[in-house]
């Protein structure tokens, strides 16, 4: 009886880490336009922009609607025009029916900053908790020769995707101030979500995100 017991508690143990690697992200959607739908297991619901995307997750995009996915292995990014419908896989997606994407390739690194964006919004909004700014930020931060690399790299990367991307396409932004983010350099993101809110004035993320750049760059 013991032995049984024990079989079926690592039975649900090994079920349990199979649930957990299945559920692991694979992509983020990083441009939506339209009434798309995907279903997640048995669940079907109204895809959202920066929503993560799981393996086996499957993409009903109606005729006049639009979805990007970029794939964090490789960098792949497709871009669907509906009507279409297709299962995402653990790089790449499987379509069952449209048009075939446009597909590019975006350089290492970008597909997971830009997955960042949700919880960079969220940080802005409590920037202003109540509405009362949030300082004491340190003004002149100090970066190592290595984090200085970084930083002049992805600035060069995102002068890369801002050339291949759409006038009114704000990734390119998102992906840079995610990196300065990282490191705090707010005086750097002023630049970035200027350029965000020419291209997007009436997108209220961005409006909260150029906010709280203000905050952070006001004098204490």
């Amino acid at each position: 009886m013991k032995t049984s017991i024990r079989t079926l508690g690592f039975a649900a143990l090994l079920g349990f880490f199979g649930a957990a690697v299945a559920a692991e992200d694979v992509g983020v959607v990083n441009m939506l336009s339209g009434d798309v739908s995907y279903t997640s297991g048995s669940a079907t619901s109204k895809a959202k922009n920066f929503m993560k995307v799981r393996e086996g997750d499957k993409f009903s995009v109606p005729a006049g609607a639009q979805l990007r996915i970029v794939y964090f292995k490789g960098g792949r990014q497709e871009g669907y025009s509906g009507p279409a419908a297709l299962i995402a896989g653990a790089d790449k997606s499987t379509q069952q029916s449209g048009a075939k994407p446009q597909v590019t390739t975006l350089p290492a690194g970008v597909p997971q900053k830009i997955a960042q964006t949700p919880e960079l919004v969220q940080i802005a909004r409590l920037g202003r908790s109540g509405g009362v700014a949030v300082r004491g930020v340190e003004r002149d931060v100090k970066l190592t020769p290595q984090q200085e690399t970084e930083v002049r790299q992805a600035k060069l990367t995102y002068e890369q995707l801002r050339k291949a991307a759409p006038a009114n396409d704000i990734n390119p932004e998102l992906y840079l101030y995610a990196v300065l983010q990282d490191y705090l350099l707010y005086n750097d993101m002023k630049p970035v979500v200027a350029e965000m809110q020419k291209r997007q004035p009436a997108n209220a993320d961005v409006a909260a995100m150029a906010e709280y750049v203000k905050v952070k760059t006001e004098a204490k």
